[in-house]
């Protein structure tokens, strides 16, 4: 048995989630959580800055070790309320801060934001970040990653099954009951990012609490159908995108082409565009799964996944109900993805990213 945490902090930016994680072969014992939210002038320089806002080459690093230095005061305090000693734990698996990240550009590019040296040094404890890139150089997306882990901990021979990650961006993993068939996984497209930001603008909110200002209407079709026409729906994986291409200004775009909207009309059909490509997706490239197991803030949506349980008629329930907390299941991913590279393991899967083979991904800041 070993301790690891694993430091999360997903497209949505709304805080940072560190878990800290006893591993066995076959189990995840989440032993204790802490969410720390952003400081609010930290989180909006950081959304300036993934929605493409100019930045200095010094600039950037400074916020570099701005970062670092949160997410280094974030496992502290999770140390410090769960009176577990530094010595006690083995790495930190912190996946930092994505700020941009497109598989397809030319070059493929990703970065994380948060120098893990900092991180490091102010815990005392080993750390493990820069997960994306090795894969990326190898031909992959860098994205999903945490598949490995659904595989490792919810992956079994009775029944095929789909884990949905339900963050700023949706993404499936691909389970079948089969030990001979390869786990798959992509993203399907926006989850909660563009509700988000439609919910800030208009409701001063930071969501669309159970998505009831999203229920109070219908979706509209032309609409939802011009949104539908991304190209990126159609594509086949493996793929990945993140909210630099579901943007406010790809919604804006949207918007243009269609008649004028009431806000929370608009909203109905952004619930609907998660809702349709999350389950077209499904349908798609796992026909057999006899059910959804979901995770991430949008599990907390009733109205996402009343929805959802709709368009797909199977079982849409948390990934509670096996064992694992919806809320913490990418920290826990990170904390594995830190043990793998640690004892010299691969943690992504070729199937999923689309690299040329497995590979250890990370880079190792001793402490």
């Amino acid at each position: 048995m070993a301790l690891f945490i694993g430091v999360m902090s997903g497209t949505s930016m709304d805080a940072v989630d560190s878990a800290l994680v006893e591993f066995s072969d076959t189990t995840a014992d989440l032993r204790a959580t802490s969410s720390s939210a952003w400081p609010p002038v930290l989180r909006e320089r950081l959304q300036a800055l993934a929605m493409g806002a100019p930045i200095h080459a010094s600039g950037l690093a400074a916020l570099d070790a701005e970062v670092g230095n949160f997410l280094a005061d974030a496992v502290n305090r999770l140390l410090q309320d769960a009176a577990v000693d530094p010595r006690q734990v083995t790495a930190i698996g912190c996946h930092g801060q994505t700020v941009a990240h497109a598989p397809d550009g030319a070059p493929p590019t990703t970065l994380q934001l948060g120098d893990a040296n900092i991180i490091a040094e102010r815990t005392g404890i080993a750390t493990v970040n820069d997960f994306r890139r090795r894969d990326m150089a190898a031909g992959g997306q860098g994205a999903p990653l945490a598949p490995g882990f659904h595989a490792a901990m919810l992956r079994i021979g009775s029944e095929d099954r789909v884990v949905l990650n339900l963050g700023g961006i949706a993404n499936v993993t691909l389970l079948p009951a089969d030990p001979l068939l390869p786990v798959r996984g992509f993203d399907t497209g926006p989850a909660n990012c563009l509700m988000d930001l439609w919910a800030r603008q208009h409701l001063g909110m930071p969501y669309d609490a159970n998505g009831a200002w999203a229920a109070s209407t219908t979706p509209n079709e032309a609409l939802l159908r011009g949104m539908l026409a991304d190209p990126f729906f159609a594509r086949e994986p493996p793929k990945s995108t993140g909210t630099q291409y579901f943007s406010m200004a790809w919604l804006r775009e949207q918007l243009a082409q269609a008649v004028q909207l009431p806000p929370e009309v608009v909203q109905s059909t952004l619930l609907a565009l998660t809702c349709q490509s999350v389950s077209e997706a499904i349908r798609q490239h796992a026909p057999g799964a006899a059910r959804i197991l979901v995770c991430g803030g949008g599990v907390h949506n009733s109205a996402l996944i009343g929805r959802l349980s709709s368009l797909l008629m199977l079982p849409v329930e948390s990934s509670a109900a096996h064992g694992i907390d919806p809320d913490w299941m990418e920290s826990l991913a990170f904390a594995w993805l830190a043990e793998r590279t640690l004892a010299g393991q691969p943690g992504n899967l070729a199937a999923v990213t689309g690299a040329t083979g497995p590979r250890i991904l990370g880079a190792i800041h001793p402490a």
